[in-house]
């Protein structure tokens, strides 16, 4: 196997204002953008053509990536005039692979961080003589996902959407998002038009017989989709407990890069990242978090499992937790943000002007 489709068109709308700027591949985790570590593991897996669908804020990949040659690999970009969800998305990138129709085409989702065994994927689909093979998880409540029941074989014998009750959940197993097709399976997906893999073309496919296999791997998988997995996905990355030859440094507690400035007395914990240019003042305390390029984190400022945007500024003895602060924004001191709170880019919010407690 040496091709890839990578995709990476989505909007992003549940990662805003995380967002707005930047399209969720981009966004840093532990260091990087995120597609970073997709293409570095699929890179050490012996991929070395990925094809980048692109769509929403497309003209920032190929600035940054260029050909992918300081990668190892050869990219090129794709860019939809118009949405064409996961499906359409593969067929409008197939007349740029270059393999013949039985060969396997590595295909996964942009915002998935996982631990996948790649070369396992590719040697069963290769093994089972596939047409389809799904990498599949399992959870421990799957009532949020479309579950994928396979035989004694491991061969796919259903799609169900997310079960409404106990007795529809027949299995733990869920679709990950990736995949391997036979790459003359791609070309039977419409084209022009929306399609969605999971709920048009693997359907169809079992429907008409198809061999769509599953290969179960439990091994780390998170969905970045939500501020909150995308600031455990990066501290994890941190941490080491997320594999990935692509952060920029040895795992630990915490992650600072090069021009960053950070107090001496200043706390790290919990595979916290610290970005170019950023500043952690005396005596701030920052656990499990992202501080983007540029931002202040004035001192005696506390912030845990938030993620700060770029040149953004929290004043002093501002508490944070599970909060997502966007590009340019600037938070006041003595104020206190809680809980999934979102302030957007560019926002202000004055001195003592949101509080959970009294102001003694």
């Amino acid at each position: 196997m040496t091709e890839a489709i990578l995709l990476v068109g989505g909007r992003g709308t549940r990662l805003r204002p995380l967002t707005v700027h930047t399209p969720k591949p981009m966004v840093p985790a532990a260091g990087v953008p995120f597609l970073t570590h997709q293409l570095a593991r699929a890179r050490a897996a012996g991929v070395d053509h990925i094809i980048l669908a692109t769509s929403y804020l497309a003209e920032v990949f190929e600035p940054y990536f260029g050909d992918g040659s300081a990668l190892g690999l050869h990219l090129e970009y794709v860019t939809e005039e118009e949405p064409l969800g996961t499906g359409g998305a593969i067929r409008n990138v197939a007349s740029r692979l270059r393999s013949g129709p039985d060969d396997p085409i590595l295909v996964f989702n942009g915002d998935i961080l996982t631990g996948l065994d790649i070369r396992a994927l590719v040697a069963t689909h290769q093994s089972t003589g596939a047409d389809v093979s799904l990498h599949l998880t399992q959870v421990t409540d799957p009532r949020a996902y479309g579950l994928v029941p396979t035989d004694a074989t491991g061969r796919v014998t259903a799609f169900l959407e997310k079960p409404q009750t106990p007795e529809e959940i027949v299995t733990d197993q869920i679709n990950a998002g990736a995949y391997v097709f036979r790459r003359s399976v791609i070309d039977t997906i419409p084209t022009g038009r929306p399609v969605s893999v999971e709920r048009e073309t693997f359907p169809d496919l079992l429907a008409a017989g198809a061999h769509l296999q599953g290969m179960v791997d439990s091994t780390y998988w998170l969905d970045l989709g939500t501020p909150a997995a995308f600031v455990r996905g990066s501290a994890d990355l941190v941490l080491g407990r997320a594999p990935s030859p692509a952060v920029p440094g040895r795992c630990g507690d915490r992650l600072i890069l090069p021009t960053a400035r950070v107090a001496g007395d200043a706390k790290l914990t919990g595979g916290t990242v610290v970005g170019e240019g950023a500043f952690v003042g005396e005596g701030a305390r920052v656990f499990g978090s992202t501080v983007l390029a540029g931002a202040v984190v004035e001192p005696g400022a506390v912030i845990t499992d938030s993620l700060i945007g770029v040149r953004a500024r929290i004043g002093e003895r501002s508490v944070l937790t599970g909060a997502v602060i966007g590009d340019g924004a600037v938070i006041g001191a003595d104020n206190e943000l809680r809980d999934g709170v979102r302030v957007w880019c560019d926002a202000r919010i004055p001195t003592a002007a949101v509080r959970f407690s009294s102001d003694e």
